[in-house]
């Protein structure tokens, strides 16, 4: 990112509102080239790995869509 891009970033606003300094799926997804792992977490929560703890809990995503 150049100078004149930060500045301007940072003026929407957005990376001050989220955590990481920048949104994935906003303005701060220009910048984004590659990501290791898990998208969802990138975001804020891994969803596949909810699923899995509330698997391992007992429960079934899908109970929580009612």
């Amino acid at each position: 990112m150049s100078d004149k891009q930060i500045a301007a970033y940072v003026a929407t606003g957005e990376p001050l509102q989220c955590a990481g300094c920048f949104a994935l799926e906003g303005k701060g997804g220009f910048f984004v080239e590659k990501i290791e792992g898990c998208h969802t977490n990138v975001i804020g929560l891994s969803l596949p790995l909810l699923r899995r703890m509330l698997r391992e809990m007992g429960y079934d995503v899908a109970d929580f869509w009612r």
